[in-house]
């Protein structure tokens, strides 16, 4: 069995909430907040690892995230899979839903990682998004303020499909 880190920064509990729901569906993963940890190397012990992070204002990546994306594009990943989850609100800011889950691809994208775990973007209604790529997102987008009762199911399906890979 893979080993499984789930890292995430949260500033409402939106997110860490997600991570731990993700957990729940895993057979086995640790969870830890990124503000929390005492280096970036931690996540190279892990054979998979799931990004997540809430969309701050206008497409700002959550602020323990910023502090160490530069830290994360640093990484050498090469052999790891790497999936994202995003939390966002597509009603109040319809064209930055979920950025910082791009912005957290593209930094992994850096580390010679595979990355796992796109998403339809279908039954969402934002306009634009840093994290839709090919038409899909490049991971699990969740809205807590708007689709609440979609996350549970978008959650397992999310889940099963990246146990596939």
């Amino acid at each position: 069995m893979a080993s499984i880190g789930i890292f995430y920064g949260s500033s409402t509990g939106n997110t860490e909430a997600a991570a731990n729901i993700i957990q729940s569906r895993l057979e086995k993963a640790d969870v830890k907040n990124i503000a929390g940890i005492s280096s970036m190397d931690e996540l190279t012990k892990y054979d998979l690892l799931i990004l997540g992070s809430s969309t701050w204002g206008l497409g700002d990546l959550q602020d323990d995230w910023e502090v160490q994306i530069n830290n994360l594009k640093k990484l050498d990943l090469s052999g790891k899979k790497v999936a994202f989850f995003g939390t966002g609100d597509q009603a109040s800011y319809p064209d930055t839903f979920v950025d910082a889950m791009g912005i957290l691809y593209d930094a992994a994208a850096e580390t010679n990682a595979s990355l796992i775990g796109a998403w339809p973007v279908d039954g969402y209604e934002h306009t634009e998004s840093l994290a839709v790529r090919n038409g899909k997102f490049v991971g699990l987008a969740l809205d807590e303020d708007n689709q609440a009762d979609l996350t549970g199911e978008r959650i397992t399906g999310w889940v099963e499909l990246i146990k596939k890979n």
